[in-house]
This record gives C-alpha cells, structure tokens and sequence, in this order.
C-alpha cells in the first residue's frame, strides 16, 4: 500500500467524520479509492478516530497506524553490511545484482532488489556529495606531483632546493605511495613510478596520469600523444597509461585526493624540519606513509592497507623479471654523413637511411637506432666529445677503402711481403702531398706478389729504390724484364765530347 503523508492522513479522518463517502474524499484529495478504504480500516482496527487528541503528533499518528510487526523487525535487524557491499563493488566483475541475490540466499525475507538499491544508493550518497567513479581492483593507479613542495639546505653551501613530492594511489583501496625527487622531470617521473610498482609488489592494468610534460607530448582531449619513454615502460610493465583529459580534475580525482590527504596529513607535519639531504626527506616521509595506510576510515570501517590487501593486491598483475631499465628516445635524421647526434656525439647508421626519419633509444650505456620500428643500428653510449662512432657495415663500398687502409696498415701489409717492399711503400706516400694520393699505387705493388712471387718483387723494389724509380709502372717494368736480378752498375764518367755541333756551356751565358 502506497505510504502516504501524515498530513493527508488526518485529512482522511476529518473528512470520514464529517460524512463523506469514500468516493468523495479519493476525489478531493486524489488518492486510490484502494488505498483511502486502507488506511480507514487501519485507523479503525487502531481505534483512532476524529478528533485527534491535541498531543498527538505526526510520529504518534504513523505509530498508530502502522504498528511495527515481528517481520518488521526482523528484517531491520537484517540490514546489508553496507561497507561490505561497497567494498566488493570494486571487484572485477561483481555487481548490485550479483550482491542483492547472495544477500537474499542468507535473509529470504530480506529487501527486495529494487529497495536494495534504493537503501545503497542512500548510504553511498553519504560517502561523498559528488558523484562516483567505479574502481575496479587492480584497476587504475592514478599519479600526479602535490602542489607544495618541500625545502631541502645544502650543508656546504646553505642553498635552498626544493624538492617534488610524487603521489600515486591505487582506485579501489586508496592505498598509496609517496616520495620526494628534485625534479619532475622524465627520468624522475619514470624512476618514481618503476619505484611505486615496487612498492605495490604489481603493476595495475592502468594508469592514469595529468598532462605534464613528461609523460604526454601533446595534450589532447580525444587523442593524447604519449611520450615514447613512458610508453617504453607501460610496455615494459604490460600496462596502459591513459592521461585524464585537459581541463578535467574529476578524471583523476582519486590523485586529487590523495594528493589532499598528503598535504595535509604528512607534507603539514613535516613543515617545521629542516632536511639536508633528499634521503633524509624521504627517510622522514616513510613512516607517516605507513600511519596514513594504517588509518582506519571510520565509514568503511577497514584501512587502505586492509583494502589493499584484500582487493587490489590479488587483482595486481606480477612484476615483470627484469627492473625498467631508464631510456629515452630521440626523433631524428642521419645527415649526409650517415650519422645521428646523440647527446653531442654521432652514431652512424646505414647510409641507405640518408635523411630517413629515425627513433634513437639510448641508456646510460647504449645507443639504438629504429627505422619503421625496426633495429637498424646498435651503438656503445660515448661521453658527448663532438667525435664519430662508426661502424664498418653501415660505410657506403668507396668509404671502406678509405676506412680500411691508412699509411700504417699499408706499411704493415708490405712488410709481410719483403722489407724492402714496406720502404718503397713509405717513400711512396712520404713524397705525395697526402699520403692517400699513394694508397693506390701502393696496392698495386703489393698485388704483384702474387704474380711475380714475393722475393722477386721485394728484390725488384730494392732496385727501385737504388734508381730512384717511385712508380708502379717502373717497378713492373723491372719485373717484367727480370732487372731485378741483375746488379746495379753506376755508368762511367766519360770525357767530354767536342764538336762544332755541340754548345758548351758558355753559349747560355
């Protein structure tokens, strides 16, 4: 029967007195004829008639009239463990559904579905004036720096520096991590959150993030530009970073309040230290984290540890084997030189990638190249001394020859022939102008042992040597007509020749 208000009640039995009949008074004050002739036998069997005695209140009246039966009681002393009901909302795949029917399988005399969410819904509404998000466990964990930040004194010097305060919480339990790094800059912002995963012993399937610099490239309301290393570490950790739209607080409102919380309940007590070091600030923000996780919520009833514990942890994913190794990634292009600066040094790449679009990945300890996400070049990482790391495969057929051979391995390759081969070779490119206007001729020297043998060519460049002849065609010459063998006789002086024909040397003076 519909429940209706005190007031119209009394209407009821003031116009029943007065001697109208039931159609009367459900035309006047508009209610069923069914629910008017109700209420009337309740009154009756109630013994209330018109007029109420003047101390009769509105509370008096509905006792009266809706007398609490033994059902009534004991499905009052059957309520819902609200807290409970909201606490395994937040598993995967529970619903109110799912809850209300194992309810009723405990109390079959309990609420039906339909009160059963209205008397949720009531309780939840208590919980928060706005409205709320669903947080599955092992969800989402949502990170973001506090606004305030926290001084730190340089013992030596007596500058101040201030320190960031990185927060990260899980959605479903609220449990949370919080630690002081000196820059939210990328590689603080990656080390803070493989740290956080440590923390947590699992990574989420999640994270939600604001749009700082560091981890969004371009802020977008429909399609955010990740930055390729934090990328690198969602796929590291097999998860998804999904940054909450511009302008739009309420995306990540769990940071938001956690960041609150940190504020006041850790960052407020800490504001009269002095710190010296970022140890000894994350030394003294440790064990306040550990009495905020320890806080048992006075509405839920459990701590973020407890939650943790029993939602989120068994709903993390594992971390993965190998600790994120920190590296960043590069745009670039290889200049007519095959080589891409990195850092104020330059690794090569094949030259067939002239001018193609490249990613450079590098550590601490390498360099890598990727063209159409494919490996093309690996690199040991070099301080930034302006120089060239090259290596010998991604050299063009014309610069190995150049790369292969300078004047010492030439030299060397000679003295493997003969000695006196390694002198020709020297005097060779000693008398050019660049000693690489003498690679040529000197290869060609080398090669003729393995026509001629290589005794025959290295006495052939002794005899060379001894007529001052300094190229590859003189000394081919000599192999060819077997001089080399022969011994080498200085030619007589003669005396002079006279003949009318002949000038002297006075003629040109």
């Amino acid at each position: 029967m519909k429940r209706l208000s005190m007031r119209k009640i009394r209407d009821v039995l003031r116009l029943s007195a007065e001697g109208l009949s039931t159609r009367q008074i459900a035309a006047s004050l508009a209610i069923g004829r069914t629910t008017l002739q109700g209420y009337l036998d309740r009154a009756r069997d109630a013994k209330v008639v018109w007029p109420l005695p003047p101390a009769i209140s509105d509370t008096d009246l509905e006792r009266l009239i809706f007398p609490r039966t033994a059902r009534d009681v004991s499905n009052r002393a059957t309520q819902p463990e609200w807290a409970h009901i909201h606490r395994e909302l937040r598993r995967k795949g529970v619903t109110l559904s799912l809850l209300w029917e194992e309810y009723r399988a405990d109390h079959p005399e309990g609420y039906g579905y339909s009160r059963f969410c209205e008397l949720y819904t009531r309780w939840e509404g208590k919980l928060s004036p706005v409205m709320r998000q669903r947080h599955p466990a092992g969800e989402r964990l949502f990170v973001d720096y506090a606004g305030h930040t926290v001084d730190v004194v340089c013992p030596k010097t007596g500058e101040v520096r201030t320190a960031q305060i990185f927060v990260a919480t899980l959605g479903a339990s609220n449990y949370t991590y919080i630690e002081a790094t000196w820059t939210q800059s990328l590689p603080d912002w990656i080390s803070s959150h493989v740290r956080a995963f440590g923390f947590l012993g699992g990574v989420t399937a999640q994270v939600v993030s604001d749009n700082l610099k560091a981890g969004v490239t371009k802020a977008c309301f429909y399609d955010p530009v990740i930055n390729r290393t934090y990328a690198d570490l969602a796929t590291h950790y097999d998860t998804a970073v999904v940054p909450a739209r511009p302008h739009k607080p309420k995306d990540k409102a769990k940071v938001e309040g956690a960041v609150l919380l940190v504020e006041r309940w850790i960052l407020a007590r800490l504001r009269n230290r002095q710190f010296f070091s970022l140890g000894d600030v994350n030394a003294a923000i440790r064990p306040l984290l550990d009495q905020l996780n320890e806080k048992v919520s006075r509405h839920l009833g459990s701590s973020r540890r407890q939650l943790f514990e029993q939602l989120d942890k068994p709903a993390l994913k594992p971390l993965p084997t190998a600790p994120y190794v920190y590296a960043e990634w590069k745009k670039c292009r290889a200049g007519l030189d095959y080589h891409v600066a990195i850092d104020k040094h330059y690794y090569s790449v094949p030259h067939q990638l002239l001018k193609k679009e490249l990613w450079a990945r590098f550590t601490a300890r390498t360099v890598e190249v990727f063209h159409v996400g494919q490996r093309v070049a690996s690199h040991v990482r070099t301080s930034g001394n302006g120089k060239h790391s090259t290596q010998r495969d991604h050299m063009p057929a014309h610069h190995k020859f150049r790369e292969d051979w300078t004047p010492q391995r030439i030299i060397v390759r000679a003295a493997r022939v003969g000695p006196n081969v390694a002198t020709f070779a020297e005097v060779v490119m000693r008398e050019r102008k660049h000693p690489e206007q003498g690679y040529r001729s000197c290869l060609g020297v080398i090669r003729l042992a393995d026509k001629f043998g290589a005794d025959r060519l290295d006495a052939a460049c002794r005899r060379a040597l001894e007529i001052n002849a300094r190229s590859y065609s003189s000394l081919q010459s000599i192999l060819k007509n077997g001089l080399e063998s022969k011994p080498h006789t200085r030619a007589t002086e003669e005396p002079a020749i006279t003949h009318p024909n002949i000038r002297g040397a006075d003629y040109f003076h």
